[in-house]
C-alpha cells in the first residue's frame, strides 16, 4: 500500500508540476528567448519536472546515485537564503541534458524527512581560466552563472545554472540562492578555526 501511495504521490506532483509549466506566467520564465527556442525551452523545462518528480521521494534520489551532503549549504555572504542539502550524482557533471542534472537540492520537511526544492546542471570550465568565459554553456535560453572557483578541495573551476522548481524562489527560477529555503540550526558546515 505504501509503494502505491508514494506512485501516486509522485505522479501527482508531475501532473501539477507539468501543468504549471503550461500555465502563461511559465512563459515569464522563457522571455529571454523566443519562437523556436522558447518551445524548446519549455519542453526542456517539462523534461526537468517529469524526471526529478520521483526524487521527491528523497529515498529515490539517493537510489539514483544522488549522494548527500552532510551539511545544509547557507548563502555566507549574507544575500539571504540557501540551497539546502546538495545531493551530487558526479556522473553528470558537464551536463548540459535537462534530464540529467548533477545536483539535487533537498531542505528538512519538518517531519525528519527531506523534501525536494531545487536542481543544479554543473560544466567545468576549459580552460580553468576565471578571466575567460568563451564556454560558457546556457539551458532554457539561460547563461549558466561563472566560471567560479570550486567549492571544496579538488572541484574545478566551473560554470553552474540552479533552477528551483519544486519550491518558488522569490528572487528568481534561476537565481543561486533561494530565501524561501533555510537551514535548521546546527544543519549548517561549521566554519573553518583560525588560530
Amino acid at each position: 500500500m505504501a509503494r502505491r501511495s508514494s506512485a501516486l504521490i509522485v505522479s501527482t506532483a508531475a501532473a501539477l508540476a507539468l501543468a504549471a509549466a503550461a500555465v502563461p506566467g511559465a512563459a515569464s520564465a522563457a522571455s529571454a528567448v523566443s519562437g523556436a527556442d522558447a518551445a524548446k525551452a519549455a519542453a526542456d523545462r517539462a523534461t526537468v519536472y517529469r524526471v526529478t518528480a520521483p526524487y521527491l521521494l528523497h529515498a529515490n534520489g539517493v537510489k539514483a546515485g544522488y549522494k548527500p551532503d552532510t551539511y545544509c549549504v547557507v548563502d555566507r555572504a549574507g544575500s539571504g537564503g540557501a540551497l539546502g542539502y546538495p545531493h551530487f550524482n558526479h556522473a553528470y557533471d558537464n551536463s548540459v541534458d535537462p534530464a540529467k542534472p548533477a545536483a539535487l537540492f533537498y531542505e528538512d520537511d519538518g517531519r525528519g524527512g527531506k523534501r525536494l526544492v531545487g536542481v543544479q546542471w554543473l560544466v567545468y570550465d576549459r580552460d580553468q581560466n576565471l578571466a575567460t568565459d568563451d564556454d560558457r554553456p546556457s539551458l532554457f535560453g539561460k547563461a549558466f552563472k561563472g566560471p567560479s572557483r570550486g567549492n571544496f578541495p579538488g572541484q574545478p573551476v566551473h560554470y553552474a545554472l540552479h533552477m528551483w522548481l519544486w519550491k518558488k524562489n522569490p528572487k528568481g527560477t534561476y537565481e543561486t540562492y533561494n530565501p524561501a529555503v533555510a537551514c535548521l540550526p546546527g544543519t549548517t558546515r561549521p566554519k573553518p578555526q583560525t588560530t
